[in-house]
């Protein structure tokens, strides 16, 4: 009897740590079933965060790529989207005679008048700028503003040009303005052409970025820049580029 109550001491003695340990290992499992649960949101948060950076770039490119083509346009029609110029303003001739030679790129018309001598405007030189500078679709003419000149004038002195001047296109009535408003988005259906204050012209021979740079130093108006139609666009409306 003795003997049977020590062997089963001992068998519970043994037994003790081998169900602690089984026990303890069972704890374990669901802890590592748990970490092994837990690291599916790590790995996948990155994943969700990331994924509004591969939209929000696209997004922002969309929108930039909505809104620059009505700028572009505004830019082409009204202006003050180009950098404005730098440097000191040239030194400006107030005191030699202003004449222009001018060819009117539609009739084939020439003309040759000193319209400013001696400190004053001439009235028959302006008379005959404002002729040759009409509406050629309706014949219609106005009085131009003389400052035109002026800018035009300067601008030739600035670059060195001393040839005839191209002009496409100066006085507009309201009537063609609307129409060619209507089949071209680079005329502005409220342009300066119907006041008199506005030529697009050439300098056969010397590149349109000159004359451009040249017209901006003024500071006296709006000047236009159509390289790949091959002219300028003064006038003598708000200061402004494009």
């Amino acid at each position: 009897m003795r003997s049977f109550v020590l062997g089963l001491a001992a068998t519970l003695v043994f037994a003790g740590p081998s169900f602690a340990q089984s026990t303890t290992t069972g704890k374990a499992t669901p802890q590592v079933v748990r970490g092994s649960s837990a690291k599916h949101p790590v790995k996948k948060a990155p994943v969700a965060a990331n994924r509004p950076n591969v939209v929000r770039p696209s997004a922002r490119a969309a929108k930039q790529k909505r809104t620059t083509k009505p700028e572009t346009l505004r830019g082409s029609r009204y202006g003050g989207f180009a950098p404005a110029p730098s440097g000191p303003p040239p030194v400006l001739d107030t005191t030699s005679p202003r004449l222009l030679s001018l060819v009117n790129f539609n009739t084939k018309e020439v003309l040759t008048v000193t319209y400013w001598l001696n400190g004053a405007y001439h009235r028959q030189a302006l008379d005959q700028l404002n002729h040759f500078l009409r509406d050629t679709r309706d014949n219609g003419q106005t009085e131009m503003d003389p400052l035109l000149f002026d800018v035009l004038w300067h601008t030739t002195r600035i670059v060195g040009y001393g040839g005839s001047i191209e002009v496409l296109s100066a006085y507009r009535s309201p009537s063609t303005n609307a129409w060619l408003a209507s089949v071209s988005r680079g005329v502005a259906r409220d342009s300066q052409h119907m006041n008199g204050n506005a030529m697009d012209v050439r300098f056969p021979g010397v590149p349109v970025f000159q004359i451009r740079q040249a017209a901006y130093s003024l500071n006296m108006g709006g000047v236009g820049f159509y390289p790949r139609s091959g002219f300028v666009h003064l006038d003598t409306g708000p200061v402004r580029y494009w």
